[in-house]
């Protein structure tokens, strides 16, 4: 009973944990923009989630540094499962203008799988919301995997 209860009252509220890799923040900034009234990705149901804990999507932004790899996995390991990966702008795809950097070892998916990949450099506000959209479609699809 307790989990059809949890399961119906979690579908439409995706909480989404922000993890910055190395990135120059325009993607952060856009990101934030998405949250805020003028955009209002809330009316979808998407909320930030203070810890990886809470969190159904993580959305990563920035090239994947040296310093950074080992946080993220860290990170991502205690995301609770189904987790769905998003990665935002061109960075955490290719490295960007930081490829070949000695301290850059993107791309993100040597180190987990991208179920979403939000193009541009920066990407639109209107491309992350439906990039997180697509995120929200593939949660719900996850679940009912995991509840059959």
């Amino acid at each position: 009973m307790f989990k059809k209860i949890i399961a119906a009252s979690t579908a439409k509220s995706p909480w989404i944990y922000h993890i910055n890799t190395g990135s120059c923040n325009g993607c952060d900034i856009e990101l934030v923009a998405v949250l805020t009234p003028r955009y209002d990705a809330e009316r979808f149901g998407f909320k930030l989630a203070g810890t990886p804990r809470h969190a159904d999507i993580v959305v990563v932004s920035g090239p994947i540094t040296s310093q950074s790899k080992d946080r993220l996995i860290r990170t991502l390991e205690q995301v609770p499962e189904p987790k769905v990966v998003v990665s935002i702008g061109s960075c955490p795809k290719s490295g960007n203008v930081f490829k070949g950097s000695y301290s850059v070892e993107a791309p993100l998916d040597k180190y987990c799988k991208v179920d979403v990949s939000i193009a541009g450099c920066t990407p639109k506000p209107e491309a992350i919301i439906e990039g997180l959209y697509k995120a929200a479609q593939i949660l719900k699809e996850k679940r009912e995997a995991m509840n059959k």
